[in-house]
């Protein structure tokens, strides 16, 4: 089986507070974008394989294991210890999402391991049931099992649809610099008088009026993370006509929404020129996008 599994940028994203086990509560809205990673997933008898194509930008920002570290081999692992399922699997990822960048990209490789194997195993496992899954691999990985447009509470497992927000042009931009999650999160907990975004506004403005969301987009890690970069590629995108330019997640890259294509373009071309990885896309719909799929 292959499929395509969607990134994800956050149109707002608030940190609410801190539990006792040292999760941080999240008030978000998800929005799957159209940046893939290809998940190829084969059964087996036994024993688990992994194969990963990593572009040369990707790697050089932040080296990716190939092996039992890797997160699409833990969700492998997981799948087949929490089912009872005596398989195994040969798999593939080839990275077209860029790491370190707040777009969920270990996420999706998770998530669409989780999906290619029950898909294989004739689906013995409901959706809830995978998410339940998903979410001890990582808070991001129901979202990017279930797609679309979604408010995301609590430390990521509250996901409520939202009406679908796709076919809205963006570009991403995001340079060399990575940034830790761990150290972003502490970064928050020592703001003083942050001004949080207005993301309840935002889920409004989704349900009733959907092109005034843009002006409740923000993201209270841009107070918590400061790299030259994230402000060189807002800075760019904004002077190249973006109606908002936000980073994404915990960091480093960096979404504008255009009104028109040509303008994207355009932006995504001096992107390249300084040097930054940039891509147009669009908001997307689904998680996933599937290419092939045969019985094993």
């Amino acid at each position: 089986m292959k499929i395509r599994a969607a990134a994800k940028i956050n149109l707002g994203l608030d940190v609410t507070g801190r539990l006792q086990d040292g999760y941080h509560l999240i008030e978000s809205v998800f929005q799957s974008v159209g940046l893939f990673d290809l998940i190829e997933a084969e059964l087996t008898e036994g024993g688990i394989a992994l194969e990963c194509t990593v572009p040369e930008e990707f790697a050089a920002a932040d080296p990716i294991p190939c092996d039992r570290r890797n997160i699409a081999y833990k969700a492998a692992e997981l799948y087949f210890s929490e089912t009872g399922i005596g398989k195994g699997c040969r798999l593939s990822v080839t990275k077209g999402i860029p790491s370190q960048a707040g777009m969920g990209g270990g996420s999706a490789d998770a998530a669409g391991v989780l999906y290619c194997l029950n898909e294989l195993c004739g689906a013995p496992v409901s959706h809830e049931e995978l998410c339940r899954i998903g979410k001890k691999l990582g808070a991001d990985v129901p979202f990017c099992l279930t797609g679309g447009t979604a408010y995301v509470g609590g430390i990521g497992e509250e996901i409520r649809p939202l009406p679908e927000y796709s076919g809205r042009i963006l570009v991403i931009g995001k340079g060399r610099e990575g940034v830790s999650t761990g150290e972003a999160y502490r970064n928050i907990d020592v703001l003083v008088s942050p001004v949080h975004p207005e993301v309840e506004k935002l889920r409004q403005a989704l349900e009733t009026d959907p092109d005034s969301a843009p002006q409740y987009f923000g993201n209270l890690f841009e107070q918590a993370v400061c790299l030259e970069e994230v402000d060189s590629l807002k800075s760019v995108m904004l002077d190249k006509g973006a109606v908002r330019a936000i980073m994404t997640g915990s960091g480093s890259a960096v979404f504008g929404l255009f009104r028109s294509r040509d303008e994207a373009e355009a932006c995504c071309e001096e992107l390249k020129k300084m040097g930054y990885f940039s891509a147009v896309c669009e908001t997307v719909g689904k998680a996933f996008y599937e290419e092939q799929k045969r019985d094993c």
